[in-house]
């Protein structure tokens, strides 16, 4: 029941949509109420008010009035503790579906003021985080399910702080998808061998000659083939190849038996043993330029993106 209210009141408490970065809050977007133990301590300031007017014992009735101050501070010190906040940034490494995402809030707020002990939640995921030097990252572990962009969702920021008594919290929801890369295939064909062939670029610091040509102005000295050039009676200049090494096409027609999310596992997961081998590889997609041939981490997210938001 506690959990059906609080979904229930988060969809009528602000944002009530995504906002961009950096989110800001500030005392209208609080909320502040009484923990279990604040009921409880409640409780048992208005026995001792209560017994105290009945026995007219006064210092058990200032007592009383001074734990209650105490209690009213604590109320607006929890609320001071998120007023000012901001959501600075956040961010996650793409991981494939199915596999849990690392997903970093930056929370800032004034130096000059301590902020301990803020818990920031999302759904079941929840980390806690001190603000050192006004700065602070919480990292929410979130499930995946299915490739594409993730909506990181809106996110609870709340605190008990100082005694306990009271919390207060706030929503913040940024406008950050995030990406979640398609699941590679778990078994499957190796690499496909056609578009395999060794390949060269001419490349001045290559190792091979690739072949002889007429001096240009600007050409280096130590590329001048001397010994042809006296026989030719003409200056020629040596032209250097560098080996491609082998290249892989990925293609989407060729995997044409297969479904389409079939065919996305299965080329996700030759762009990951292409990277592995360390071969050059170029994917081709449906109605989109090729990407590659290239090869490192950069041309893997590229691929990679390419196929977890195929076909948008």
């Amino acid at each position: 029941m506690v959990a059906r209210l609080r979904r229930r009141f988060a969809a009528w408490a602000r944002p009530r949509r995504a906002e961009p970065l950096p989110v800001a809050i500030d005392r209208h977007r609080i909320y502040v109420l009484p923990t279990r133990f604040g009921l409880f301590f409640a409780l048992l300031l208005a026995a001792m008010g209560l017994g105290a007017l009945n026995y007219n014992n006064n210092p058990a009735l200032l007592l009383a009035l001074l734990l209650a101050g105490v209690a009213n501070a604590s109320l607006l010190a929890a609320h001071l503790q998120l007023s000012g906040l901001q959501v600075g940034a956040i961010g996650a490494e793409p991981v494939p579906a199915g596999t849990p995402l690392a997903l970093r809030v930056q929370l800032r707020a004034d130096p000059a003021r301590e902020r301990r002990g803020l818990r920031v939640e999302r759904g079941e995921a929840w980390a806690s985080v001190d603000l050192e030097d006004g700065a602070g990252v919480a990292t929410l572990v979130l499930p995946t399910t299915r490739r594409g962009w993730l909506d990181p969702g809106r996110l609870r920021i709340s605190t008990v702080r100082p005694l306990g008594i009271a919390v207060a919290w706030a929503y913040a929801w940024p406008e950050m998808p995030l990406l979640v890369y398609p699941a590679p295939e778990t078994q499957g064909p190796p690499l496909p061998r056609h578009g395999d062939g060794a390949a060269a670029r001419l490349d001045p610091a290559g190792d091979d000659v690739h072949h002889l040509r007429a001096y240009r102005r600007g050409d280096p000295r130590r590329a001048i083939a001397w010994k042809p050039s006296a026989r030719r009676d003409q200056l020629l200049v040596r032209e250097y190849e560098q080996p491609q090494g082998r290249e892989v096409v990925l293609d989407w027609d060729a995997l044409a038996p297969l479904d389409a999310e079939a065919r996305i596992r299965r080329l996700a997961r030759w762009v990951d043993e292409a990277e592995r081998q360390g071969r050059r590889y170029r994917l081709q997609l449906p109605g989109q330029p090729a990407l590659g041939p290239d090869l490192g981490p950069r041309h893997r997210h590229a691929c990679l993106r390419a196929l977890a938001l195929w076909p948008a």
